[in-house]
C-alpha cells in the first residue's frame, strides 16, 4: 500500500528508501507541518488567554455592580453565624430581618433617610396591619438587653394581660427591634415586629444612661418616628418599661397634636413648665407634628451631648412651636405616673413608668413590684378598692 503523503512504501515489513528528491520533499513537508502546528498552538494559547482575561474583567465588573453577600454589610449577614430560630421557634424571611436601614447622611430631613426592606414586611404593611380604625398604632422599641427572660419586655407584655381593658390593645402594638435577638424575641410572641438597623452601631447591649450608644438610640427613635408621621399614622409611643394597667385612650385629650407624660406635673396640662418625659406620648399625624419632630431632631445639633428629652425641654419654649401652631398638652401623673412621681390612686392610674431609674437590674426589680402591686389590687373585692387607701410599694431600688 502506497502512502498518500509520507514518501515511504511499506511491504512485508521491509522499508524501501525512495530517491533523495522524495526524501527532501518529505523533510520539507515535515518542517512545514511542525511550523504549522507551532503556529496553531500559539494562536490557541493567545485565544485562551484572551477569553480568560475577558472573563475575569466581566467578573470584576459584575462584582462591582452586584457585590456578593460576603462583602455586603447587610443586616441579615451580620447575624448569620447564629441560629435564632432554635431560640425562638420562628423563621422570618431575610428581607424582614433587614427591615429599614438608617444610613449616615447630611440630609436634615431624617425621615427621608429610611427606606423600606425588600420583602413583605415593609413599614407601611406593618403599620397597616397594626392600626386602629383611625390609623393609630402603639409603638415601642427594644434591644436584646431588654428581651432577656424575666426582663423588661416580659413585664411589658404581662401588664397588657393583667391590665383593666388593655388585653385588646396588644394587637395594635408594634415592636421596633434594634437588633436581631430583639427581633426574633418579638416574633415569638407578637405579630407586628419591625427590624431597624443603624449602620455602625450595635444596640444589643444595655445602653447605659447618657452614654454615646444611649444617645444614638434615643435619636434613632426620634428619627424613626418622623417616618411614621410622614406615612400618615398617629402613634402612642411607649417605652417598654411603661406598664399598661388601664386603657389610656379614655384619658387622652381629643384633637391635640402632641401630648406627653411628665416626670413632674404642675397641675395644668398647658403649662410649659411641666417636665416632659419622652418615654410616653400620643402624637397625631399632620403637618404641624411632622415639622415639630423634624425641628426636634435637628435641634440635637444645637444641643450636642443631650438626649431627646432634655432637648425637648429646651425647645418647648421656642417661637417655632407657636409659629407652626402646634398644640401641646402634658399628661397628669395621676393617670400617667412613674417612679419620678407615682400616681396616688390605683383606681385612676393608666400607666406606670420606671423612669428616674438608672440600671437595668434596678428597673427589673421595681417593675416586678409594680406587677405584684397591681395583681394585689385587682384581686381585692370591689368595695375595698374604693374604701381603702392603696399605695404603691415602689419605687424601692429606683428611688
Amino acid at each position: 500500500m502506497d502512502s498518500v503523503d509520507g514518501g515511504t512504501n511499506c511491504k512485508d515489513d521491509e522499508i524501501v528508501l525512495e530517491s533523495s528528491d522524495h526524501h527532501n520533499t518529505s523533510s520539507n513537508h515535515h518542517q512545514q507541518q511542525k511550523q504549522h502546528n507551532r503556529s496553531s498552538r500559539e494562536i490557541f494559547q493567545i485565544t485562551l488567554i484572551f477569553f480568560i482575561m475577558l472573563g475575569l474583567s466581566g467578573l470584576v465588573l459584575y462584582q462591582y455592580a452586584y457585590p456578593s453577600p460576603f462583602y455586603q454589610r447587610s443586616y441579615s449577614q451580620s447575624f448569620s453565624p447564629r441560629n435564632p430560630m432554635k431560640e425562638n421557634q420562628s423563621s422570618p424571611s431575610r428581607g424582614a430581618l433587614q427591615g429599614n436601614k438608617i444610613s449616615p447622611s447630611n440630609d436634615t430631613t431624617p425621615g427621608k433617610q429610611i427606606s423600606p426592606g425588600n420583602d413583605d414586611k415593609t413599614l407601611e404593611k406593618v403599620l397597616d396591619q397594626a392600626a386602629m380604625e383611625d390609623k393609630t398604632v402603639i409603638i415601642t422599641t427594644l434591644n436584646a438587653a431588654w428581651t432577656e427572660p424575666n426582663s423588661i419586655f416580659d413585664f411589658f407584655l404581662e401588664s397588657f394581660a393583667i391590665g383593666n381593658g388593655t388585653q385588646n390593645l396588644l394587637k395594635h402594638v408594634i415592636v421596633i427591634a434594634f437588633d436581631a435577638k430583639a427581633y426574633f424575641r418579638c416574633l415569638a410572641v407578637l405579630t407586628n415586629c419591625y427590624a431597624l438597623k443603624t449602620e455602625g452601631v450595635d444596640f444589643a447591649d444595655e445602653a447605659i444612661f447618657m452614654t454615646e450608644d444611649y444617645l444614638k438610640m434615643m435619636w434613632t427613635r426620634i428619627e424613626f418616628l418622623i417616618s411614621v408621621l410622614e406615612i400618615g399614622y398617629n402613634f402612642v409611643f411607649t417605652d417598654a418599661d411603661v406598664m399598661w394597667l388601664r386603657n389610656p385612650f379614655h384619658r387622652f385629650y381629643s384633637n391635640v397634636d402632641f401630648q406627653i407624660a411628665c416626670d413632674h406635673y404642675w397641675f395644668n396640662s398647658t403649662d410649659l413648665n411641666n417636665s416632659p418625659n419622652g418615654g410616653f406620648n400620643y402624637v397625631r399625624s399632620n403637618n404641624r407634628t411632622i415639622q415639630f419632630y423634624k425641628f426636634w431632631y435637628k435641634s440635637k445639633d444645637k444641643f450636642p451631648g443631650q438626649h431627646d428629652q432634655d432637648v425637648l425641654n429646651m425647645i418647648k419654649f421656642d417661637p417655632f412651636i407657636n409659629k407652626i401652631g402646634l398644640e401641646i398638652r402634658f399628661l397628669d401623673t395621676a393617670y400617667f405616673g412613674g417612679f419620678c412621681e407615682p400616681s396616688k390612686d390605683l383606681n385612676l392610674v393608666c400607666t406606670m413608668h420606671a423612669n428616674c431609674c438608672i440600671g437595668l437590674d434596678n428597673k427589673i426589680h421595681d417593675l416586678k413590684m409594680v406587677i405584684d402591686d397591681w395583681k394585689n389590687y385587682m384581686s381585692m373585692p370591689g368595695h375595698e378598692k374604693f374604701t381603702k387607701t392603696i399605695n404603691w410599694t415602689v419605687p424601692r431600688r429606683c428611688f
